[in-house]
Formats: C-alpha cells, sequence, structure tokens
C-alpha cells in the first residue's frame, strides 16, 4: 500500500454523506453536517483497488473528511477534491492483500500499465500493519464489530483518533468499536497509511493493460 504526504486546507463548509461506507449496514453509514473542516490531504490523484480475504482490526474507528490532489484548491469544486471515508485500527491483520494501481497512457508504445503487489498469500503470515488508517472511497464485502459505538464525537476519537496530520470538525459524525472483521473486501482507495507495515510473502508485478487489477 502507498504513504501520501499531508497537508492542511482550510474550508469554509463541507457536507457529505458516506453510504454504506463499511459494508452492508445502514448503521455503519457516517455523515457530516455542514460547519467549518480542515481535513484535506494531497494525494497524487490516481485512486487505487484493494482486496483482501480478510482484515481484522482493533480499536476501529471511522468518520469523513477529504482528499485533493496536489495543487487543487478545494474551495473550487474543480474536480480534484474527493470525499473519503477514513478508517483507523491500532493495528490489524491482512490475509491474502492484493493492491493494484493503473497508470494510464504511458509513451513509447506502453499504453496502460498496472502495479500490483501482494503480500499475506497461502503459506505466508498474515501482513501486519499498527496504526493503520484507510482513506476509502468505495468498499465492498462484509463486516462483524464488537462493541460498535455509533454517533460519538469525531473529537473524542482514541486509540487511534484522527488521522496524524490532518484535522476533523470535532463535533462531527463518528463511530467506533473494539474489533472489526472485514472478509471479502473490495475496496477503492486515495491513501493508506501505517505506522508499521509488515508485508510477508511480498510479490510485486507490472504488467501492461488492466487485466491484472486486483478485481
Amino acid at each position: 500500500m502507498s504513504s501520501q504526504v499531508r497537508g492542511g486546507t482550510r474550508w469554509k463548509r463541507f457536507a457529505v454523506v458516506m453510504v454504506p461506507s463499511v459494508i452492508a449496514t445502514a448503521a455503519v453509514g457516517v455523515g457530516l453536517a455542514q460547519g467549518a473542516l480542515a481535513a484535506s490531504f494531497s494525494v497524487s490523484g490516481q485512486e487505487f483497488k484493494v482486496t483482501a480475504g480478510e482484515l481484522e482490526g482493533y480499536n476501529f474507528v471511522q468518520y469523513g473528511s477529504v482528499a485533493t490532489e496536489e495543487g487543487a484548491d478545494p474551495k473550487v469544486n474543480n474536480g480534484k477534491a474527493h470525499p473519503v471515508a477514513v478508517s483507523g485500527f491500532s493495528k490489524a491483520y491482512i490475509t491474502n492483500m492484493c493492491q493494484s494501481v493503473v497508470t494510464p497512457n504511458l509513451p513509447f508504445g506502453l499504453g496502460n500499465v498496472t502495479l500490483r503487489l501482494e503480500a499475506g498469500g497461502k503459506g505466508h503470515d498474515r501482513v501486519y500493519a499498527k496504526d493503520l488508517y484507510l482513506d476509502v472511497s468505495e468498499l465492498n464485502g462484509d463486516a462483524k464489530f464488537k462493541n460498535i459505538d455509533i454517533g460519538v464525537r469525531a473529537g473524542d476519537l482514541q486509540n487511534p483518533g484522527i488521522q496524524p496530520g490532518t484535522q476533523a470538525n470535532p463535533n462531527g459524525f463518528a463511530q467506533r468499536a473494539e474489533k472489526a472483521v472485514l472478509t471479502g473486501v473490495q475496496q477503492k482507495a486515495w491513501a493508506t497509511t501505517a505506522g508499521t507495515f509488515n508485508l510477508s510473502g511480498l510479490k510485486l508485478r507490472l504488467s501492461r493493460g488492466t487485466d491484472q487489477e486486483c478485481y
């Protein structure tokens, strides 16, 4: 997965509803009311796809944020600002992880090129991540939560709290759970960060075309 450079930015007004942000349950949708929000950070301008057989995460938190492409002015609706659901875990274990990103229209006749990364597959330890944050625009699969608390203030999130290097409306809608288990995960994301990322059985491949995307 990839790590992105972060930078703060000021927003006058922001309103977004993220529907089924963590899969299959209306209760898991997250809403942010209108109000000041300085939660923007810079991304490359390319979404990437991630799949996992299972993600077992502890101290789950989720809230709304914004990803902006480098150089974009978030005060102008120019298509370069992207609402995301930020999911955070103090630690997570992932099996059969796959990440792919397509770089389109490369010169010299190469066309589209897909970078595919795999880890935590059969015969290898699970991928381990500490202080993991996923900035997701789309997510599908199944989810189970232990001791979930829906509708808490974003400012009350702890261990983990708000993604480092960003801010969120402290009175914004958020949720948390002692444990979350996601299975059959398919997601699109703008960024992923982790304090520690151990990739067991790492495989990285470059291929022409898009038929090697994770899904």
